[in-house]
């Protein structure tokens, strides 16, 4: 059986000091903390949306029909958080888009306006100073 006792535990933590330092234990610590605490509210926020999913599921299929609508030729919408969020997302993915075309095309024009190599006559250049 490998179990790790307190021998090894000590062999790794002066391991630990002599790699990190003293002065980065308590910052390496509390991120280690940090990151745990993160992943565990994240994991009991996935799973009571997992319920809350399931229990607007059967309401929102009694509701289908009478209830929520989209966006139909200008109307007024009522829609759910997620949809306003996925909406959200593809406004802003487009513009973003829209903004990385603009500036490759800003980008090409100038690389356009560059002289060729190869293509550069120096007696053009004197001619024009001298």
């Amino acid at each position: 059986m490998m179990g790790i006792g307190f021998p090894e535990l000590m062999i790794i933590l002066v391991i630990i000091m002599i790699i990190f330092g003293a002065g980065k234990l308590p910052e390496i610590g509390s991120a280690f903390g940090k990151s745990i605490k993160n992943f565990k509210s994240s994991m009991k926020e996935a799973q009571e949306g997992e319920e809350v999913a399931e229990g607007e599921g059967a309401e929102a299929s009694a509701e289908g029909e009478a209830g929520e609508t989209k966006q139909v030729e200008g109307q007024e919408q009522e829609l759910s958080d997620e949809e306003k969020e996925r909406l959200a997302r593809e406004k802003a993915q487009a513009e973003g888009e829209a903004k990385d075309r603009a500036m490759k095309d800003k980008a090409d024009a100038f690389t356009a306006s560059l002289p060729r190599k190869g293509s550069y006559d120096f007696s053009k250049d004197t001619e024009k100073n001298g």
